[in-house]
């Protein structure tokens, strides 16, 4: 057996061979992670993510009046919806058509209801150290579809906590696409265009600075991180041909910009200014790429004051670009092996009839993610809170469960995919107990 840095001070084809490797790479993670595969229902994520904690019992979890004595509940109009028949708010009348195809789990619940703490468990399995991302693990763990472009990408990206790989080589980290509140028309790739040079003098110039790389490692024997900066350069070669033309939607027909409601911003009391159709567009473009997890950010969900402004203003924003975006997967045929998944770090308590306020807190005790495609149940509800919304009671879903099953789907055994660091064996559900959600799947 040859090491990787013996073949690579060896090999007469130099770099060369490093990008045919790096073309190899999916296989052969396929091939020294066997242990950890299993049957796969998915391929691929989207995670459609909320950030600032959506109200679970505005927008799916139905609780209406039913006591003699008000309590918190459900502050909007709800309808059944499909065959199924799925209670859906009236704030999600495009999402709602699609109800047939949701599988909803409302029990969901995490240790706490501080925003960075459980937005940064919801993302890495942690909620006090910086450990690597749910996409960098699934990138770590499958590799990518696609040679050419990266297998983990976050669109909006908020914080590196939601795309960084930590102690994971480098190649596993999330490619960051716009930032929080940024026009999307304008997001790229950073130094991902660069036209200084032609591409023969642009191989020649990396080849260069990849020997002096390689002459480096050759003294650094397994060091992983810095091996992962030499094929994330390699990959970002690569990018330059292939990213552009992804991001351009000047081919999409008028119609679809419509549908997805490109270029429309709303912002409304807290809510920020945000282009999510052109995420949602680019998502579906990216997956249909072979992107193997997409990340979509939507912030401003964090409503104390003006709960029903916001909420409604963050929910039309929403509801009609991920309509748009699970009809496209379906007509496509991508949703029977893409996963979406929506959801935020937490939940609310509900709005208190009695004293006339439109105020809420947060709610860790009980809210509600949904799933679709993938292998999941379609108009399916799993799970359930008590009558006030405020505490899961039945079928109960932790964040590491959450983060097993989408594992399972991806056919990866969550207590299996693991990296050992610092004298240490990791894993994304971390030592804790962590339970597939069998119940979920078809």
């Amino acid at each position: 057996m040859i090491s990787r840095q013996t073949l690579l001070q060896t090999a007469s084809c130099g770099f060369g061979f490093l990008s045919l490797q790096a073309l190899l790479q999916p296989a052969a993670i396929a091939s020294t992670a066997e242990s950890t595969v299993i049957q796969p229902r998915a391929k691929r994520v989207i995670f459609l993510c909320m950030s600032g904690g959506p109200a679970q019992m505005d927008t799916f979890d139905y609780k209406p009046q039913t006591a003699k004595k008000k309590h918190p509940g459900s502050a909007f109009r709800f309808q059944q919806h499909g065959e199924s028949g799925l209670w859906v708010s009236e704030l999600m009348p495009e999402t709602a058509k699609h109800a047939d195809r949701l599988c909803v789990v409302n029990g969901m619940y995490c240790d706490t209801g501080n925003h960075a703490q459980s937005f940064l468990q919801l993302h890495t399995g942690e909620r006090l150290r910086k450990r690597p991302s749910m996409g960098s693990w699934i990138s770590y763990g499958l590799g990518s579809e696609n040679s050419d472009l990266p297998s983990f990408v976050s669109l909006n990206a908020a914080k590196p906590s939601v795309y960084a790989s930590s102690f994971l080589p480098t190649e596993y980290s999330g490619t960051p696409i716009g930032t929080n509140g940024e026009d999307m028309s304008q997001a790229t790739i950073r130094d991902i265009n660069g036209a200084h040079l032609p591409p023969q003098l642009k191989r020649r110039q990396l080849d260069f600075v990849q020997s002096m790389n390689r002459n480096h490692l050759a003294d650094r024997t397994g060091d992983a991180q810095l091996e992962g900066v030499i094929e994330s350069m390699e990959l970002a070669y690569r990018m330059q041909s292939a990213a552009p033309e992804l991001l351009d939607l000047s081919n999409e027909s008028e119609a679809t910009l419509q549908r997805y409601r490109v270029g429309k911003k709303l912002s409304v009391g807290t809510c920020r200014p945000t282009d999510f159709g052109r995420q949602c567009l680019l998502a579906r473009r990216l997956a249909d790429a072979g992107v193997r997890f997409i990340e979509v950010n939507h912030g401003g969900w964090d409503q104390h004051k003006n709960h029903r402004r916001d909420l409604k203003a963050n929910c039309e924003t929403v509801d009609a670009p991920i309509a748009a975006l699970l009809e496209d997967l379906a007509a496509r045929g991508l949703l029977e092996d893409t996963l979406l998944v929506w959801g935020g770090e937490f939940g609310r308590p509900g709005l208190v009839p009695e004293d006339g306020k439109d105020e809420t807190g947060h709610n860790s005790n009980g809210f509600t993610f949904w799933l679709a495609g993938g292998g999941v149940k379609q108009g399916h509800v799993h799970g359930k809170t008590n009558e006030t919304g405020a505490r899961a009671v039945e079928g109960k879903v932790h964040f590491r469960d959450l983060h097993a099953t989408i594992l399972h789907l991806l056919g990866l055994k969550h207590d299996q995919l693991s990296y050992h660091h610092e004298g240490r064996t990791h894993r994304l559900t971390g030592p804790e107990q962590a339970n597939v959600v069998d119940e979920l799947f078809v």
